[in-house]
């Protein structure tokens, strides 16, 4: 295949675990890549290996039209704009509507799981982007509905390291989590893969865990004891906005727990074998790896 692949948000944490596996684990030719940011500045490692960067500002339509310019296929990276409710959809919107006038073949888009009747207060963004691909004249897409990283846990085992009590309203239900490389690697499978069409995948981790079980093995795993401390979403709210969290993102935060109590987290697919070929990568064995990241809370 000889078709152009694009990355946006290439300097983020995912986006760079993307162009990853495009170089080294699926041996994309770097000429075929092009990696864009608001920081293109950010990504000179990259140019450096022959990926094509190019400046992109979601909040810019005309800088989306320019950067997506000459593209076949597009990884559209969910923004993040927890401080401005409301920007991620318009931005996603314009992104799809550039997409579009560029000619761009197929657009992959990492969603979440279940956006129609999810708790969790950014669904609707989501599921709106979802609606502008469907809606729009692209000829493919792919949206990749992946639950939470293993990776957000660093947000709040610290401090429940620190004060030995992890609050939850989680209802005891579990969240089939997944890592973020996991995620990166589907991501760019299918990318570059032949693809075509319109389908929607759900990417979740090998087992749904309880926030029990989760403080259990992380307590295990350096040697310090988690207790998990059931609470309301309001006491929830109340607690984070006490410690400095502004009460908004409190409440989106807190949304996590209700989707999770609902039971909308805990459903496993196989979906990422049947991209990747690969089983993904256990709780156990990504907490091998990254148990260091807990560190300052011990």
């Amino acid at each position: 295949m000889s078709d152009t692949l694009l990355v946006t948000g290439a300097s983020g944490h995912l986006g760079r675990r993307v162009l990853h596996h495009l170089l080294d684990t699926l041996t994309v030719p770097a000429g075929r890549i092009v990696a864009t940011s608001r920081k293109p500045e950010a990504l000179a490692d990259v140019s450096a290996r022959g990926v094509t960067v190019r400046g992109a500002d979601f909040d810019d339509a005309a800088s989306l039209v320019r950067a997506f310019a000459g593209v076949n296929r597009l990884l559209l990276i969910s923004t993040d704009t927890l401080d401005r409710p409301g920007a991620r959809l318009a931005q996603h919107r314009a992104a799809v509507a550039a997409a579009e006038r560029a000619g761009v073949s197929h657009v992959v888009y990492t969603s979440m799981p279940g956006p129609e009747t999810s708790l969790v207060l950014f669904a609707p963004d989501h599921l709106g982007t979802e609606q502008a691909l469907a809606a729009s004249a692209i000829p493919g897409w792919t949206v990749l509905r992946n639950h939470f990283y293993f990776e957000n846990l660093a947000y709040a085992i610290p401090a429940a390291l620190a004060s030995g009590q992890w609050y939850s309203a989680d209802g005891h239900r579990g969240s089939a989590d997944i890592s973020r490389d996991d995620l990166a690697r589907a991501a760019a499978t299918v990318l570059a893969g032949g693809e075509t069409g319109r389908r929607t995948w759900t990417l979740s981790g090998p087992q749904a865990l309880t926030r029990t079980e989760i403080a259990e093995k992380i307590g295990a795993a350096v040697g310090k004891s988690i207790t998990v401390v059931p609470v309301t979403i309001d006491v929830l709210v109340q607690g984070m906005v006490a410690h400095g969290v502004p009460e908004p993102v409190a409440r989106v935060f807190a949304s996590f727990d209700a989707n999770t109590a609902a039971g909308k987290f805990e459903t496993v697919t196989n979906d990422f074998f049947e991209i990747t070929g690969t089983q993904p990568q256990s709780f156990d064995a990504w907490l091998a790896e990254n148990k260091g990241m807990f560190a300052k809370g011990h």
